[in-house]
């Protein structure tokens, strides 16, 4: 029985004009971290907070400290005249380059990529699911290939970039398109495939450090654990958990079961990618195995029969299969700022992201 950790990373934005605002960060962690499980960790840009909440054993935990964390942040950003939201971009963003964390590596990363880095105004969702082994993480990391694209169209949060919409619901991997190591990452032999050639991309000028491999999914270099960073932000705590479940029953799925490797081509693979960042869960979808046309239901379907046994073996199939029902039918966070949008453009957009973090 695997735990799962989950890290999400928010936007402070200025409540009158609508755009990114940094604050003074340690005064902010001393005001959370002394009440809450977790820990609040700086981001890149200085107008992002990250909290990582503790190892999780269940929903009900995890629930309870993603949302009891996401209260206390939007009631000091209140404090201090901010908006905060989980937004995998931000909708608006100034002229002028951004301020970065006062950090080396972050002003590092400025420096190397400086612009590429002048447009990071994006904020991820990212899972950890527990393996036993390496290998068995590797087992898994191959068999989440297929399925690291619909995951992305459930977790679309990103739809609005410099003031209009993208005509993407996920234009924060869109953007992720423009680093050196991204998307789905390719399959491997076995855990030493693995290492060796992570190493050997390690040490060229455009890999500057492990943290700049930016797969969709990857081995963590610091825990026991398989990383999935596919979703953008969720504007719900609830969304955040649904994928959790969701990532931590294929993974388990994967570890428990024998399956016969996939051969995935690369190029159906990428484009599946891409028309889920584009589509999110309001069109059709690439089936990573044939590159035919399909509906996002019928993927949904297909998870859910896949992964039945590890969710049942938590208790939490009914949850998973409701939850992603309600999501299908009233929208992702995508569906959701559009919605806001048209209601009252950035002003209540932005508002009703800040309230939906309370939720």
């Amino acid at each position: 029985m695997s735990t799962f950790g989950i890290e999400e990373e928010f936007f402070m934005f200025d409540a009158e004009t609508g755009l990114p605002a940094s604050t003074d960060k340690e005064a902010l962690r001393q005001a959370l971290d002394s009440q809450r499980d977790g820990e609040v960790q700086n981001e890149l840009l200085a107008c992002q907070v990250e909290h990582a909440s503790a190892i999780c054993e269940d929903r009900d935990q995890a629930l309870h400290e993603l949302g009891s964390f996401r209260r206390a942040l939007a009631g000091e950003a209140a404090s201090r005249g901010l908006l905060v939201a989980g937004l995998g971009a931000a909708p608006m963003i100034a002229q002028q380059a951004p301020e970065l964390t006062d950090n080396a590596r972050y002003r590092e990363i400025g420096n190397f990529v400086s612009g590429i880095a002048s447009e990071h105004y994006m904020c991820g969702l990212h899972v950890h699911v527990s393996i036993p082994d390496s290998e068995a993480g590797i087992r898994a990391l191959n068999f989440l290939r297929g399925w690291l694209p619909f995951l992305c169209a459930l977790g679309a949060n990103s739809p609005y970039w410099r003031g209009v919409d993208s005509n993407f619901s996920s234009w924060r991997t869109i953007h992720y398109r423009k680093w050196s190591v991204q998307g789905i990452p390719p399959y491997f032999k076995d855990s030493k495939d693995y290492g060796t050639r992570l190493a050997r991309i390690n040490g060229t000028d455009a890999v500057p450090d492990p943290g700049h491999i930016g797969w969709s999914a990857r081995l963590s270099e610091k825990y026991p654990t398989l990383e999935i960073r596919v979703a953008d932000s969720q504007l719900r705590a609830q969304d955040s958990v649904l994928l959790a479940v969701l990532m931590r029953g294929l993974v388990e799925t994967a570890v428990a079961g024998e399956f016969d490797a996939i051969e995935y081509l690369p190029e159906v693979l990428d484009l599946s990618l891409w028309q889920a960042a584009k589509n999110g869960i309001t069109g059709v979808h690439v089936d990573t195995r044939t590159g035919e046309q399909v509906a996002v239901e019928e993927l949904a379907r297909r998870m859910l029969r896949l992964i039945e046994d590890a969710l049942r073996a938590h208790g939490d199939y009914d949850y998973a299969v409701i939850s992603l029902r309600n999501m299908l039918e009233t929208g992702n966070g995508a569906v959701r700022q559009r919605a806001a949008f048209e209601r009252g453009a950035f002003t209540h957009l932005l508002a009703n992201a800040h309230s939906e973090m309370q939720m």
